[in-house]
């Protein structure tokens, strides 16, 4: 008898549990950087001292959570010596049917943005990749590339939008992050 109840137990969990649909591990990679490594000179800033390529690395996801409408891309210094940290690369309203982003995608010349992708106003003063550049002598600093699934379509902001205003708006229609962070020291 006993045997009998668990399994009238397990069954409704079973279903309900199939029912919600659970996506797999929601992941985010890159072919130009290792979680933990190092970025290479071609994911650097090119001014401000530095002398890097400026181009954005290929980033490429999936496991996505069910309702995702949309996914965005930020890259974000929290070990800049400013106080609220540093904006290196914003980017959404990126359709949920795209699982990738081109190599070079940031720079804002190329065109290679999925169609309706916003780039907004970085630290650096205006929209697109800004690689990394920290002041020389003060450590490595992380660079934390965070993809967003988000339960909205679109936001509608524009490339002037902040760092902070996109901000606000990632983490009120967040389902699930997933991260990938690289460090650079000079």
């Amino acid at each position: 008898m006993r045997t009998i109840r668990v399994f009238m137990l397990a069954l409704p969990l079973a279903t309900l549990i199939t029912a919600t649909g659970f996506a797999g591990e929601f992941t985010l990679t890159s072919p130009q950087i290792s979680g933990g490594g190092m970025l290479a000179m071609e994911q650097v800033f090119n001014g401000f001292g530095c002398s890097g390529d400026n181009i954005s690395p290929q980033l490429i996801w999936s496991g996505e959570p069910d309702g995702t409408k949309s996914f965005a891309v930020t890259v974000y210094d929290p070990d800049a010596p400013t106080g609220s940290g540093w904006w290196h690369w914003i980017v959404f309203n990126i359709p949920a049917s795209v699982h990738s982003l081109a190599k070079n995608s940031g720079n804002t010349q190329t065109g290679l943005l999925p169609a309706g992708a916003v780039q907004s106003r970085t630290d650096f003063g205006k929209p697109g990749y800004g690689g990394a550049c920290p002041p020389e002598k003060d450590g490595p600093h992380q660079y934390i590339f965070t993809l967003w699934a988000l339960d909205t379509d679109t936001f509608s902001l524009d490339e002037q939008a902040s760092g902070a205003m996109v901000g606000f708006f990632l983490h009120q229609h967040q389902i699930d992050h997933a991260v990938l962070t690289a460090v650079f020291d000079r």
